[in-house]
């Protein structure tokens, strides 16, 4: 097993490291403990991750979510590999983050992980774009604003359902490798059931309670979020992005990315400082 951790950026109070790791199911998993508040965007793979606040299998556009001083483990027990962006914070820091949202009460993160959330995605595909860019300062805002959001969608979280068996991991965890490595390409739900031995309406209910999100909406979201990537890191015409993303009609692509995005592919371009010199005509 190898780990490649690589450190961005740093400040008073806070520090963010591309965290890549070659695991797989023969590599056993070994107890860390967490330095401050961390909150993870996973960016590629899948895992297992357990610590005193539950356990959950994390897919790309999940977050991971830990409190200082807490034990943890990752496990790959049905796959190999992952990329993480790992945030972390010094409790005082965070400490003052949360006091600063509405609702919130205490500083404790009382969940393992949060899904990949439809609201989150616009952020979280501005903090990876910072990493590829090596933006110290739009990492620096990621920093916080990431903070902030998670803050506030735990201050309204309900109670989490009990958790799927290790048998149902496993059959997701292999799904979500095939969605991950075909997302471009037609998926049907009928196709994932069947890879993963399971009813059509048992695995899309296990998808969810493991997920947190349908098949299909987890596929939307991955191309949404793979198409806005590459919106901020090259020219590339809309039309060449939403096709080799999955979309097959542009209108479509141009609909949903504004309603998960917040802003049409053309506009969502534009905004970047830099994308005024070399952005194609959308």
């Amino acid at each position: 097993m190898a780990m490649l951790v690589r450190k961005l950026a740093s400040a008073d109070g806070w520090r963010v490291q591309d965290v890549v790791c070659d695991a797989g199911p023969r590599d056993r998993p070994f107890e860390e403990r967490h330095a401050g508040f961390s909150i993870a965007i996973v960016s590629a793979g899948s895992f297992q991750y357990r610590c005193s606040a539950g356990r959950a299998l994390l897919a790309p556009g999940a977050l991971l979510l830990g409190n200082p001083g807490h034990c943890f483990e990752c496990g790959h027990e049905h796959a190999a590999g992952d990329r993480c962006l790992s945030f972390q914070y010094a409790p005082a820091l965070f400490e003052r983050i949360v006091a600063a949202v509405p609702g919130a009460r205490r500083a404790a993160l009382a969940v393992a992980s949060l899904p990949p959330l439809a609201e989150l995605q616009p952020l979280l595909a501005e903090a990876e774009a910072a990493r590829d860019d090596a933006d110290a300062p739009a990492l620096e805002e990621a920093a916080l604003c990431l903070a902030d959001a998670v803050v506030a969608t735990l201050a309204d979280a309900r109670p989490a359902m009990r958790g799927p068996s290790a048998r149902d991991e496993r059959r997701v965890t292999r799904a979500l490798r095939r969605i991950e490595a075909m997302a471009g390409e037609a998926l049907s739900l009928a196709g994932l059931a069947d890879e993963a031995a399971m009813s059509r309406y048992h695995f899309l209910r296990v998808f969810r309670q493991v997920v947190g999100l349908s098949p299909h909406q987890f596929v939307l979201r991955l191309r949404l979020h793979r198409a806005a990537l590459r919106l901020r890191a090259s020219a590339e015409p809309v039309a060449t992005i939403a096709g080799e993303c999955g979309f097959n009609d542009l209108s479509t692509f141009n609909r949903r990315f504004r309603r998960v995005m917040g802003a049409s592919p053309g506009d969502y371009r534009a905004r970047r400082p830099h994308a005024a010199r070399r952005a194609a005509p959308a």
